[in-house]
């Protein structure tokens, strides 16, 4: 895991987690804007992913791999002394989300941004029943991940750096599939065990990976003291690569401002 701290006297600690086929690099603008408001940043590549073993990229044995990591870096960020805050992307969200049920974490809120809890385009039912017998057979069999750069977002700018970028996984194991999709489900199946923590989630209005109706769904379902959902209407599925990023970054930096107001925290 890698700490960027905060420009001048740090309020917090924002732990972020991102997304499937990624790796921390692709949060160099999103780092610098938290730091350069006063926060401490920890995050780190996801097994299979980014700088981590290329030996394992784009598979994972058990899907218990990625809350224990995440685990790791909600521990590192105690040590600031700090409120922390735990913002996940994508499969970073579900991870979160997950790791809300398993866990009891000191938390002082949670940020979700589009958490993947369904697919837009998932497997058909001929290639969902193959990869049951081929999770047990070849559990590490590598497939096509079938997502593009101008699926995840409308910057220009993002998408150019991402198809010369040689650390974004393009293809992912059938045991990594299963994984996900198991994850997914439990999501739903275990929501009365999510944590009791303020959480914003904000999801892409026009998001062509993960099923948005999925994402209200659950939201609607848990039973949190404090919630927040905000819809970007244009926006794809990486909101904070998007031309509106600006925008959504100080909507998530309010929502982090107003729950240090609310523990008694004074901001200046």
């Amino acid at each position: 895991m890698w700490k960027w701290e905060a420009e001048g006297e740090a309020k917090a600690v924002i732990v972020m987690v991102h997304g499937a086929m990624e790796h921390h690099r692709r949060y160099g603008w999103l780092i610098e804007k938290w730091r350069l408001s006063g926060f401490h940043v920890v995050m780190g590549d996801l097994p299979g992913q980014g700088m981590t073993t290329r030996a394992r990229r784009g598979h994972i044995d058990s899907f218990d791999e990625y809350i224990i990591e995440v685990k790791d870096w909600v521990q590192a960020a105690y040590q600031y002394n700090l409120p922390v805050f735990l913002l996940g992307h994508s499969m970073g969200g579900l991870i979160t989300i997950r790791l809300l049920q398993e866990e009891r974490l000191n938390l002082a809120g949670v940020i979700l941004s589009s958490p993947c809890l369904g697919l837009v385009n998932e497997p058909s039912k001929l290639l969902k029943a193959l990869s049951l017998g081929l999770n047990a057979a070849l559990p590490n069999l590598r497939l096509s991940s079938g997502l593009t750069v101008d699926m995840a977002t409308r910057n220009m700018d993002v998408r150019e750096a991402d198809v010369n970028d040689t650390l974004y996984v393009t293809k992912v194991s059938v045991r990594w599939y299963r994984e996900l999709s198991a994850a997914m489900k439990e999501a739903f199946v275990s929501i009365e065990k999510t944590q009791d923590v303020p959480m914003l989630l904000m999801q892409g209005g026009d998001d062509k990976i993960v099923k948005k109706d999925n994402v209200k769904d659950w939201f609607n379902r848990v039973q949190l003291s404090e919630k927040r959902f905000k819809e970007w209407p244009k926006c794809y599925h990486e909101i904070f690569n998007e031309p509106e990023r600006e925008e959504v970054f100080e909507y998530a930096n309010d929502f982090v401002k107003s729950q240090l107001k609310a523990i008694g925290y004074i901001l200046e």
